[in-house]
């Protein structure tokens, strides 16, 4: 298949193209066109022009668009989810590809109900005082490479349900299902020319995309250090921003747990995309008296899931998603080993092609090792003794992110009231990185600024506009 960039409604060439990788084999699965800070430029002028056209349509017409949306992609979901598996290696059982497929249609079909109504603040004899919220312009969607068409989902829908034009840029890691998806959209007629552009490329698309004065909102999903050099460079147009950046994500298990009625959410909330997920837990406290007992069932658990090629109906963890992740874990794992950590199990690069990684448990590590301290992204989970519970709690808040966080015990209230200590945008109790289209979800610190899902995330993407009315 070839593909295409695409601008104003139409399939857009490039002189240049780059290699995309297959992770569970290694081999190359397709060329992707390899767009320019002239395509963006051209996409961001196609998606002014049609923001008049949009953001004036009837409010339900562009609900009843995202309804279109939401079953095209329905329609599409086996090849679009063999795509993710083929690109990123997510598989094709557990919440593997499929499990993404159904989430960006229940995030469509959640986004096509919201409603921003006016709201009357004041309304007497002598005056009305309306809220109003209006489209913000041309938003730019920069999304990651380890849940592709979810995160798109996440962004250009309530950017669309709002009234806003789109210029998308995906992960060169992953380009290939959002390209096919926005194919299926233009050739299905969904939308107006110009409202939906997607442009891939490299740091420079990225770059033109932070700086363009005709963008008026960036949504980025990514790494902290990206966010940073995003605002930076948005800063000079007083852009708006909606952040979700790094986690390295704090779980404590409180002293005296029953671990073995946790195990099934535990495991997930740790391991689900090999890891690969910004609100995975990625570093668990336990009580010193429990230890033992919890390192020894996870480790149980965590060796008889199967691991391997996405393709494969057997897998249900897939392999990590590019070289420069696969490198990265296998060195912080190195790291934890010659600091004196125990793997009990998992911990040596698998032989033969591909980036899998083994599911991995560190016993015995500690604040100064670097799988602990920074945010590994891979299917590799340290465990860090705990002697009391308010060491347990400064240790979980002492980093400077904090997206998520969980607290696991026998009563829920209990662990609920030790939750709300932890600095993070959410607080689980007995699970961890669950996430729900109604429910807002944004990290506080280092882990991002605004929010999506919901109300409160339509919101991001409007300004408010008062009208005053004397009678």
């Amino acid at each position: 298949m070839t593909y295409h960039l695409y601008i104003a409604g139409k399939p857009v060439s490039t002189a240049q193209s780059f290699d995309v990788i297959n992770p569970a084999t290694g081999a190359v699965l397709a060329a992707c066109p390899l767009g320019t800070p002239e395509d963006v430029d051209a996409a961001v002028s196609a998606a002014k022009a049609a923001f008049p056209l949009w953001s004036g349509l009837a409010d339900e017409a562009r609900r009843d668009a995202l309804g279109r949306l939401a079953d095209l992609i329905e329609a599409n979901s086996a090849e679009l989810a063999a795509l993710v598996t083929a690109e990123q290696g997510k598989p094709q059982s557990g919440p593997g590809a499929p499990f993404e497929l159904g989430g960006c249609v229940a995030w469509t079909r959640v986004t096509q109900a919201l409603d921003l109504p006016v709201e009357a603040l004041i309304d007497t004899v002598e005056e009305r005082v309306e809220l109003h919220r209006v489209p913000l312009g041309v938003v730019a969607s920069i999304t990651p490479w380890n849940w592709p068409l979810m995160i798109a989902i996440w962004h250009i829908m309530p950017a669309l349900r709002s009234g806003c034009t789109v210029v998308m840029k995906p992960s060169p890691f992953t380009p290939l299902s959002t390209l096919r998806l926005v194919q299926l959209i233009h050739e299905a007629g969904i939308l107006p020319p110009g409202v939906l552009n997607v442009v891939t490329g490299d740091a420079d698309v990225g770059d033109r995309i932070s700086s363009h004065p005709d963008i008026a909102k960036i949504a980025f999903t990514g790494s902290t250090a990206t966010g940073r050099r995003i605002m930076e460079r948005a800063g000079a147009t007083l852009k708006r921003l909606t952040l979700e950046l790094g986690g390295n994500d704090a779980g404590i298990i409180l002293p005296g747990t029953d671990i073995s009625k946790l195990m099934d959410p535990l495991f997930w909330g740790i391991f689900i995309n090999a890891g690969q997920t910004c609100s995975c837990l990625k570093r668990l406290y336990v009580h010193d008296d429990d230890y033992d007992a919890v390192a020894s069932a996870l480790a149980a658990y965590v060796s008889s899931i199967p691991v391997g090629n996405g393709a494969d109906p057997s897998t249900l963890i897939g392999p990590l998603s590019n070289r420069m992740q696969y490198d990265k874990v296998c060195a912080l794992v190195e790291d934890a080993r010659e600091k004196g950590a125990r793997i009990l199990t998992g911990g040596m690069p698998s032989v033969g092609p591909g980036y899998i990684y083994p599911l991995t448990v560190i016993a015995d590590a500690t604040p100064d090792m670097r799988i602990v301290a920074e945010e590994q992204f891979g299917p590799v989970i340290p465990l860090i003794r705990y002697h009391d519970l308010e060491e347990a709690i400064t240790a979980a808040n002492g980093l400077e992110v904090g997206l998520g966080a969980s607290v696991w015990g026998n009563d829920p209230a209990q662990a609920a009231a030790v939750a709300k200590r932890l600095e993070a945008g959410t607080r689980w109790v007995n699970r961890h990185g669950v996430l729900n289209p109604t429910v807002p979800m944004g990290g506080v610190k280092q882990s991002g600024i605004g929010v999506e899902f919901g109300s409160e995330g339509l919101k991001e993407y409007t300004s408010v506009q008062i009208l005053s009315i004397a009678k």
